[in-house]
């Protein structure tokens, strides 16, 4: 059985070759292709190598090669047919019909591309021309170099209105094929057709292996509108379509990410700089189409925006669509430019090096999803307070992924208690232990409160395959010094982007989150107290069910002493006030450290004891 071409294309792009065979075979990076150990014949030494940039596989003991459909028939034991539809299924490609008419329709898409890649290398000879020097002169005053028009195939559309179509009847392509390419426009009256792009710089748009699907068009004038794309057909899809999607595949693999940015010339100002690894959606939002094409060029792209109110309002909707969308290692990241800039004016103004510095500054994906949901809100009330926190629940039910769902859940409880925590928990703590000084400027731990709490991190910091399911009840504790909550910040946000979270990853995070001499003060053998964990739950390989036991057990504790504060500070404000509402928070107070002292059967508190031992790398 054959399927089309253009179909099988589609397929090898859409499903990421090292992470389909990575499912079946553990593969390590090396350079720019991944190797293991071959699953086709016995081996010890690695042999088999996946290329993700030429799209094969290849093993050098056994001679395996092949694409990702060869590998799902070697791997799986499938005929062709069968691994078509059973990678089309995990690629989310309906299958095509096979009949008479869906081969005519296949060999009917095959002719309107050709007629696009005809007009393509037509639109790049006319920038060329001396007798029409407008498109060239457009180019070179935005800085494109002779260089940047061959590499991205720029082009110009003469103002004439049948240029092109004198050109395509010249070659024979009929009038139907030409209008259905977008290319040409019947007239009204019957008269034949007229050239669809006139008097534009020309901006060629590929799909993901390059070809060429449609056309962006920029006015070198005042005649509306500014840009102009190749009208919605089953090759072109504005809501799908990115540009520069194949030129920037390998430069993103490199790089690690890939940039989002606004329009056409952003993207080249951008490659001109240094940075080939950007793309650009056509005048629309970035769609879930578009996540998930760029998911498959990095696991986190980086939506370079405007800083101003459009900037933030994209980063929200952004923000709203990825939601649902995210899976562990799956995310996204935002940079805001300057108002008024965008990566090609601020190139232009600044230089390179002024971009780059808005690029490492970018802001994660939980954080703009966090001020989307609070920004502008108030929670000076128990009912706002309550109003907002269901309002945050629904957004993050949205969340399909389960872990993922569970570290969002635990890293907005830490921002909403930080930014909307009633202040009643903090003062008592100062009236009744520490009167005189200020709760920021504790700088070391006096009592039980602070011992438990770093118990708790090292126990997650020496163990942190348990961090995923832990980030939520980590991020309810109301930490009592700044360098725990801000260690605390760092693991809850680890386990929200962690794909898996080892030793490794874990050290890389809180070294870009600047927490790592935060981590090495709890872990170091040296440290607090110069002490080591008495504890086993909290070393490092204690075992899982060990571990558990006693981070929840101290997480009880640290519930009780917060709960205990509050009823004290509670109890003073009902002396003062008399009013229903204060007597109501009492009684709930109080019903809640009734259950929780019911509930609460652990051993005894290991608080007591001194810290830390070394573990998972920090030292």
């Amino acid at each position: 059985m054959s399927f089309p071409p253009r179909f099988l294309d589609e397929l090898r792009a859409r499903l990421g070759l090292s992470e389909r065979i990575g499912r079946s075979v553990r593969l390590i990076r090396r350079g720019r292709e991944h190797a293991g150990l071959c699953p086709f014949h016995n081996e010890k030494t690695p042999s088999f190598t996946v290329n993700d940039d030429k799209g094969f596989f290849h093993c050098f003991g056994c001679g395996a090669h092949g694409d990702i459909i060869a590998f799902a028939m070697q791997n799986d034991g499938l005929s062709f047919p069968e691994a078509v539809e059973r990678l089309a299924g995990e690629a989310g490609l309906e299958m095509p019909e096979r009949t008479p008419e869906a081969r005519a329709e296949a060999r009917r898409l095959d002719g309107v591309q050709q007629v696009l890649e005809f007009a393509a290398g037509w639109f790049a000879r006319a920038l060329a021309r001396t007798d029409e020097p407008h498109g060239a002169r457009w180019f070179a005053a935005r800085g494109a170099s002779a260089e940047t028009i061959e590499r991205f195939r720029l082009g110009y559309a003469p103002a004439s209105g049948r240029a092109l179509a004198a050109v395509l009847q010249g070659e024979g392509v009929a009038l139907e094929t030409a209008c259905d390419a977008g290319l040409l426009r019947r007239r009204d009256d019957g008269g034949g057709a007229y050239d669809f792009f006139r008097g534009r710089a020309m901006f060629p748009i590929g799909d993901g292996a390059g070809r060429v699907i449609g056309f962006g068009a920029r006015s070198l004038g005042a005649a509306p509108p500014k840009y102009l794309n190749s009208p919605e057909s089953p090759l072109f899809r504005k809501g799908r379509a990115l540009y520069n999607l194949a030129g920037a595949r390998r430069p993103a693999r490199d790089a690690g990410t890939v940039i989002v940015c606004e329009g056409y010339m952003d993207v080249i100002a951008l490659a001109q700089a240094g940075f080939a690894h950007a793309v650009a959606p056509l005048g629309t939002a970035v769609t879930e189409d578009h996540m998930a094409a760029l998911w498959r060029l990095a696991p986190e792209p980086l939506l370079c925006l405007d800083g101003d109110r459009a900037g933030r309002a994209a980063a929200r909707r952004a923000a709203e669509r990825a939601l649902p969308l995210l899976a562990p290692g799956r995310s996204l990241a935002f940079a805001f430019l300057p108002d008024g800039e965008d990566p090609d004016s601020l190139i232009a103004r600044a230089g390179a090096g002024a971009l780059r510095e808005r690029l490492d500054a970018a802001v994660p994906l939980v954080e703009v999803a966090w001020r989307a949901a609070a920004a502008g809100k108030r929670a000076d009330t128990p009912e706002r307070r309550a109003g907002l926190r269901r309002e945050i629940d629904k957004r993050i039910a949205e969340i399909a992924d389960p872990r993922v769902r569970a570290a969002y859940a635990a890293a907005f409880r830490a921002r909403f208690d930080a930014a909307f925590r009633p202040p009643r928990r903090r003062e008592a703590r100062q009236r009744t232990g520490w009167a005189g000084r200020g709760f920021e400027e504790i700088a070391a731990p006096p009592g039980d409160g602070a011992r438990r709490e770093r118990l708790m991190l090292a126990a997650m910091l020496n163990n942190p395959a348990l961090l995923p399911e832990f980030a939520e009840e980590l991020a309810e504790i109301d930490f009592e010094t700044a360098e725990l909550r801000r260690l605390r910040a760092a693991l809850v946000d680890f386990a929200a982007a962690a794909p898996e979270p080892t030793p490794e990853a874990l050290r890389a995070h809180l070294t870009a989150a600047g927490a790592l001499d935060d981590a090495r003060r709890i872990v170091a053998p040296d440290g607090w107290e110069n002490g080591r964990i008495a504890e086993s739950f909290a070393r490092p390989g204690a075992g899982a069910d060990e571990t558990r036991a006693g981070f929840r057990h101290l997480a009880a504790r640290c519930r009780r002493a917060a709960l205990a504060a509050d009823l004290r500070a509670a109890e003073a404000e009902l002396g003062e006030r008399m009013d229903s509402e204060a007597l109501a928070v009492l009684v709930q107070l109080r019903r809640q450290l009734h259950a929780l002292d019911s509930a609460d059967a652990g051993p005894d508190d290991p608080a007591g004891a001194g810290l830390v031992s070394p573990g998972f790398g920090i030292t």
